[in-house]
Protein backbone atom coordinates (compact mmCIF):
# COMPACT_ATOMS: atom_id res chain seq x y z
CA UNK A 1 0.00 0.00 0.00
CA UNK A 2 1.40 3.64 -1.25
CA UNK A 3 1.23 6.24 1.47
CA UNK A 4 -1.26 8.47 -0.38
CA UNK A 5 -3.45 5.53 -0.38
CA UNK A 6 -2.42 5.07 3.66
CA UNK A 7 -3.20 8.64 4.35
CA UNK A 8 -6.88 8.40 2.19
CA UNK A 9 -7.79 5.44 4.34
CA UNK A 10 -6.87 7.05 7.68
CA UNK A 11 -8.79 10.13 6.58
CA UNK A 12 -10.78 11.93 8.97
CA UNK A 13 -13.45 12.42 6.90
CA UNK A 14 -14.14 8.91 6.73
CA UNK A 15 -15.83 8.84 9.99
CA UNK A 16 -17.71 11.98 9.33
CA UNK A 17 -19.35 10.68 5.78
CA UNK A 18 -20.63 7.38 7.87
CA UNK A 19 -22.34 8.74 10.42
CA UNK A 20 -23.72 11.37 7.97
CA UNK A 21 -24.75 8.23 5.90
CA UNK A 22 -26.76 7.10 9.12
CA UNK A 23 -28.30 9.85 9.89
CA UNK A 24 -29.52 10.69 6.33
CA UNK A 25 -30.94 6.72 6.51
CA UNK A 26 -32.30 7.17 9.84
CA UNK A 27 -34.01 10.70 8.51
CA UNK A 28 -35.64 8.36 5.14
CA UNK A 29 -37.05 5.27 6.99
CA UNK A 30 -38.92 7.92 9.72
CA UNK A 31 -40.37 9.76 7.05
CA UNK A 32 -41.83 6.19 5.38
CA UNK A 33 -44.17 6.06 8.22
CA UNK A 34 -47.33 7.24 8.35
CA UNK A 35 -47.01 8.48 12.35
CA UNK A 36 -43.98 10.89 11.33
CA UNK A 37 -45.94 12.68 8.33
CA UNK A 38 -49.44 12.95 10.51
CA UNK A 39 -47.05 14.92 13.62
CA UNK A 40 -45.10 16.74 11.23
CA UNK A 41 -48.43 18.35 9.52
CA UNK A 42 -49.61 19.31 12.92
CA UNK A 43 -46.51 20.88 14.28
CA UNK A 44 -46.25 22.82 10.59
CA UNK A 45 -49.42 24.17 11.05
CA UNK A 46 -49.25 24.97 14.78
CA UNK A 47 -45.80 26.39 13.77
CA UNK A 48 -47.65 28.55 10.90
CA UNK A 49 -50.33 29.36 13.39
CA UNK A 50 -47.79 30.98 15.53
CA UNK A 51 -46.05 32.84 12.85
CA UNK A 52 -48.78 34.39 11.08
CA UNK A 53 -51.46 34.26 13.82
CA UNK A 54 -50.59 37.52 15.43
CA UNK A 55 -50.42 39.45 12.46
CA UNK A 56 -53.74 37.73 10.70
CA UNK A 57 -56.27 38.10 13.77
CA UNK A 58 -57.36 41.30 14.56
CA UNK A 59 -57.48 41.74 18.09
CA UNK A 60 -55.35 42.02 21.47
CA UNK A 61 -53.38 39.68 23.38
CA UNK A 62 -52.55 42.36 25.92
CA UNK A 63 -55.14 45.28 25.43
CA UNK A 64 -58.04 44.63 28.40
CA UNK A 65 -61.29 45.29 27.25
CA UNK A 66 -64.19 44.77 29.91
CA UNK A 67 -66.94 44.84 27.30
CA UNK A 68 -65.10 41.68 25.66
CA UNK A 69 -64.67 39.60 28.93
CA UNK A 70 -65.63 36.02 28.82
CA UNK A 71 -66.57 35.64 25.32
CA UNK A 72 -67.15 31.99 24.37
CA UNK A 73 -65.60 30.48 21.61
CA UNK A 74 -66.91 31.18 17.93
CA UNK A 75 -69.14 28.29 17.70
CA UNK A 76 -70.61 28.46 21.05
CA UNK A 77 -73.98 31.12 21.58
CA UNK A 78 -72.29 34.52 22.57
CA UNK A 79 -69.37 33.72 20.91
CA UNK A 80 -68.23 37.06 18.16
CA UNK A 81 -65.45 37.81 15.59
CA UNK A 82 -62.31 38.17 15.63
CA UNK A 83 -62.27 35.99 19.45
CA UNK A 84 -62.57 32.65 17.54
CA UNK A 85 -61.65 30.77 20.81
CA UNK A 86 -63.23 33.56 22.90
CA UNK A 87 -61.76 35.78 25.44
CA UNK A 88 -60.33 35.60 29.26
CA UNK A 89 -61.66 37.49 32.19
CA UNK A 90 -60.34 40.41 31.14
CA UNK A 91 -61.61 40.41 27.49
CA UNK A 92 -58.36 39.47 25.83
CA UNK A 93 -58.04 37.38 22.82
CA UNK A 94 -57.52 33.91 23.88
CA UNK A 95 -56.08 32.07 20.59
CA UNK A 96 -53.82 35.10 20.61
CA UNK A 97 -52.46 34.58 23.91
CA UNK A 98 -51.65 30.93 23.43
CA UNK A 99 -50.27 31.04 20.02
CA UNK A 100 -47.96 33.63 22.22
CA UNK A 101 -47.25 31.42 24.67
CA UNK A 102 -46.81 28.29 22.36
CA UNK A 103 -44.21 30.48 20.43
CA UNK A 104 -42.22 31.35 23.66
CA UNK A 105 -42.55 28.14 25.12
CA UNK A 106 -41.03 26.62 21.61
CA UNK A 107 -38.39 29.30 22.07
CA UNK A 108 -36.96 28.43 24.87
CA UNK A 109 -37.20 24.80 24.40
CA UNK A 110 -35.53 24.84 21.37
CA UNK A 111 -32.65 27.29 22.46
CA UNK A 112 -32.63 25.54 26.21
CA UNK A 113 -31.71 22.15 24.39
CA UNK A 114 -29.59 23.93 22.02
CA UNK A 115 -26.84 25.10 24.83
CA UNK A 116 -27.51 21.74 26.80
CA UNK A 117 -26.47 19.51 23.71
CA UNK A 118 -23.49 21.90 23.19
CA UNK A 119 -22.55 22.35 26.64
CA UNK A 120 -23.00 18.11 27.97
CA UNK A 121 -21.39 17.05 24.63
CA UNK A 122 -18.38 19.41 25.29
CA UNK A 123 -17.88 18.11 28.67
CA UNK A 124 -18.85 14.57 27.73
CA UNK A 125 -16.10 14.25 25.18
CA UNK A 126 -13.47 16.26 27.14
CA UNK A 127 -13.92 14.11 30.52
CA UNK A 128 -13.89 10.26 27.97
CA UNK A 129 -11.09 11.81 26.10
CA UNK A 130 -8.26 12.70 28.46
CA UNK A 131 -9.67 10.23 31.20
CA UNK A 132 -7.82 9.76 34.63
CA UNK A 133 -8.73 12.08 37.48
CA UNK A 134 -10.09 14.78 35.02
CA UNK A 135 -12.96 12.14 33.94
CA UNK A 136 -13.15 11.65 37.71
CA UNK A 137 -14.22 14.77 38.33
CA UNK A 138 -16.32 16.06 35.94
CA UNK A 139 -18.37 12.95 36.13
CA UNK A 140 -18.64 13.70 40.11
CA UNK A 141 -19.40 17.14 39.52
CA UNK A 142 -22.08 15.18 36.87
CA UNK A 143 -23.64 12.78 39.48
CA UNK A 144 -24.33 16.16 41.82
CA UNK A 145 -26.12 18.01 39.01
CA UNK A 146 -28.42 15.32 38.32
CA UNK A 147 -29.42 14.64 42.08
CA UNK A 148 -31.08 17.99 41.63
CA UNK A 149 -34.52 18.20 40.70
CA UNK A 150 -34.87 20.88 37.79
CA UNK A 151 -38.20 22.33 39.83
CA UNK A 152 -35.89 22.54 43.33
CA UNK A 153 -33.21 24.59 41.02
CA UNK A 154 -35.76 26.45 39.28
CA UNK A 155 -37.51 27.68 42.48
CA UNK A 156 -34.06 28.81 43.71
CA UNK A 157 -32.65 30.50 41.18
CA UNK A 158 -35.61 31.97 39.69
CA UNK A 159 -37.28 32.72 43.35
CA UNK A 160 -34.25 35.10 43.76
CA UNK A 161 -34.85 37.29 40.96
CA UNK A 162 -37.06 38.68 38.44
CA UNK A 163 -37.96 35.68 36.10
CA UNK A 164 -36.68 36.20 32.43
CA UNK A 165 -36.61 34.09 29.06
CA UNK A 166 -32.81 33.75 29.29
CA UNK A 167 -32.86 33.20 33.28
CA UNK A 168 -35.05 30.54 32.56
CA UNK A 169 -33.25 29.23 29.92
CA UNK A 170 -30.20 29.06 31.98
CA UNK A 171 -31.56 27.15 34.43
CA UNK A 172 -32.77 24.50 32.02
CA UNK A 173 -29.18 23.86 30.54
CA UNK A 174 -27.95 23.84 33.84
CA UNK A 175 -30.37 21.40 35.38
CA UNK A 176 -30.10 19.02 32.29
CA UNK A 177 -26.64 19.16 30.32
CA UNK A 178 -25.84 16.39 32.79
CA UNK A 179 -27.35 13.44 30.56
CA UNK A 180 -25.90 14.68 27.34
CA UNK A 181 -22.58 14.75 28.55
CA UNK A 182 -23.20 11.27 30.04
CA UNK A 183 -23.85 9.58 26.43
CA UNK A 184 -21.42 12.22 25.13
CA UNK A 185 -18.79 10.50 27.41
CA UNK A 186 -19.91 6.51 26.69
CA UNK A 187 -19.68 7.33 22.98
CA UNK A 188 -16.10 9.11 23.31
CA UNK A 189 -14.71 6.00 25.32
CA UNK A 190 -15.60 3.87 22.47
CA UNK A 191 -14.38 6.18 19.61
CA UNK A 192 -10.72 7.04 21.21
CA UNK A 193 -9.97 3.33 20.75
CA UNK A 194 -11.33 2.96 17.33
CA UNK A 195 -8.43 3.46 14.41
CA UNK A 196 -9.60 6.49 12.72
CA UNK A 197 -8.79 7.92 16.12
CA UNK A 198 -4.99 6.36 16.00
CA UNK A 199 -4.32 7.59 12.63
CA UNK A 200 -4.97 11.04 13.45
CA UNK A 201 -2.73 11.56 16.07
CA UNK A 202 -0.47 9.92 14.03
CA UNK A 203 -0.90 11.94 11.36
CA UNK A 204 -0.09 15.38 13.84
CA UNK A 205 -4.04 16.35 14.64
CA UNK A 206 -4.04 18.08 18.42
CA UNK A 207 -6.22 16.67 20.57
CA UNK A 208 -8.69 19.50 20.32
CA UNK A 209 -8.59 18.40 16.44
CA UNK A 210 -9.67 15.07 17.17
CA UNK A 211 -12.36 15.66 20.19
CA UNK A 212 -14.12 18.09 17.35
CA UNK A 213 -13.41 16.81 13.91
CA UNK A 214 -13.50 13.20 14.73
CA UNK A 215 -15.42 12.30 17.68
CA UNK A 216 -18.04 15.06 17.98
CA UNK A 217 -19.88 13.67 14.91
CA UNK A 218 -20.43 10.00 16.01
CA UNK A 219 -22.22 11.81 19.20
CA UNK A 220 -25.08 12.40 17.10
CA UNK A 221 -26.96 9.12 16.07
CA UNK A 222 -26.87 8.02 19.79
CA UNK A 223 -28.53 11.27 20.84
CA UNK A 224 -29.55 14.22 18.38
CA UNK A 225 -32.74 12.57 17.87
CA UNK A 226 -33.82 12.30 21.15
CA UNK A 227 -33.10 15.88 21.80
CA UNK A 228 -36.39 16.53 19.80
CA UNK A 229 -37.98 15.15 22.60
CA UNK A 230 -35.91 17.36 25.10
CA UNK A 231 -37.93 20.44 23.51
CA UNK A 232 -41.13 18.99 24.37
CA UNK A 233 -39.90 18.33 28.13
CA UNK A 234 -38.74 21.98 27.89
CA UNK A 235 -41.85 23.16 27.00
CA UNK A 236 -43.60 21.63 29.65
CA UNK A 237 -40.98 22.72 32.64
CA UNK A 238 -41.51 26.16 30.80
CA UNK A 239 -45.33 25.96 31.37
CA UNK A 240 -44.43 24.67 34.71
CA UNK A 241 -42.75 27.22 35.77
CA UNK A 242 -45.18 30.08 34.62
CA UNK A 243 -48.23 27.78 36.64
CA UNK A 244 -46.71 28.19 39.76
CA UNK A 245 -45.47 31.99 39.42
CA UNK A 246 -41.47 31.67 38.51
CA UNK A 247 -42.24 31.75 34.70
CA UNK A 248 -42.42 34.95 32.18
CA UNK A 249 -44.18 37.88 34.02
CA UNK A 250 -46.88 39.32 33.05
CA UNK A 251 -48.27 41.05 30.55
CA UNK A 252 -46.08 38.23 28.36
CA UNK A 253 -48.56 35.47 27.85
CA UNK A 254 -47.39 31.86 28.42
CA UNK A 255 -49.35 28.53 28.92
CA UNK A 256 -48.73 28.54 32.82
CA UNK A 257 -49.69 32.14 33.49
CA UNK A 258 -52.89 31.74 31.04
CA UNK A 259 -53.54 28.09 33.03
CA UNK A 260 -53.42 28.76 35.80
CA UNK A 261 -55.45 32.65 35.59
CA UNK A 262 -58.48 30.27 34.37
CA UNK A 263 -58.63 27.68 36.91
CA UNK A 264 -60.87 29.73 39.00
CA UNK A 265 -63.40 30.13 35.69
CA UNK A 266 -63.60 25.88 35.35
CA UNK A 267 -67.29 26.11 35.63
CA UNK A 268 -68.34 29.07 34.09
CA UNK A 269 -65.64 29.92 31.55
CA UNK A 270 -63.86 26.73 30.52
CA UNK A 271 -62.13 27.51 27.73
CA UNK A 272 -60.20 30.08 29.39
CA UNK A 273 -57.93 26.60 30.42
CA UNK A 274 -59.03 24.33 27.81
CA UNK A 275 -58.05 25.83 24.72
CA UNK A 276 -54.14 26.77 25.71
CA UNK A 277 -53.82 22.89 27.26
CA UNK A 278 -55.22 21.55 24.40
CA UNK A 279 -52.57 23.64 22.18
CA UNK A 280 -49.93 22.95 24.29
CA UNK A 281 -51.19 19.23 24.45
CA UNK A 282 -51.46 18.88 20.21
CA UNK A 283 -47.67 20.93 20.16
CA UNK A 284 -46.14 18.24 22.86
CA UNK A 285 -47.68 15.24 21.02
CA UNK A 286 -46.62 16.25 18.03
CA UNK A 287 -43.05 16.20 19.31
CA UNK A 288 -43.39 12.97 21.12
CA UNK A 289 -44.68 11.25 18.56
CA UNK A 290 -41.99 12.63 15.71
CA UNK A 291 -38.95 11.81 18.76
CA UNK A 292 -40.03 8.86 19.04
CA UNK A 293 -40.74 7.33 15.28
CA UNK A 294 -36.91 9.37 15.09
CA UNK A 295 -35.88 6.79 18.13
CA UNK A 296 -37.18 3.75 16.77
CA UNK A 297 -35.86 4.25 13.08
CA UNK A 298 -32.11 4.96 14.58
CA UNK A 299 -32.57 1.80 16.30
CA UNK A 300 -33.46 -0.42 13.12
CA UNK A 301 -30.56 1.64 11.48
CA UNK A 302 -28.17 0.83 13.89
CA UNK A 303 -29.02 -2.97 14.37
CA UNK A 304 -28.54 -3.16 10.70
CA UNK A 305 -31.89 -2.81 8.82
CA UNK A 306 -32.57 -1.16 5.96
Amino acid sequence: MTSSTATAAASPATPKTRYRGVTARILRRAWGQTEMKLAASIFLALTLLTLFGPYVIDASATKMSVANKFLPPIFMEGGKLPHFLGTDQLGRDLLLRSLIGLRNAFAIGVVSVVGMFILGCAIGIYSGYRGGLTDVILMRLTDVQMSIPVVILAITVLGMSRPSPLTIIAVLILASWPVYARVARGVTLAERQKEYVRAAKILGASDLRIMVRHIAPSILPPIAFVAVLDVARMMIFEAIFGFIGIGIQPPTPTFGTIIASGTQYLLNAWWITIVPGVLLALALGSLNLMGGVLERARNHILQGGE
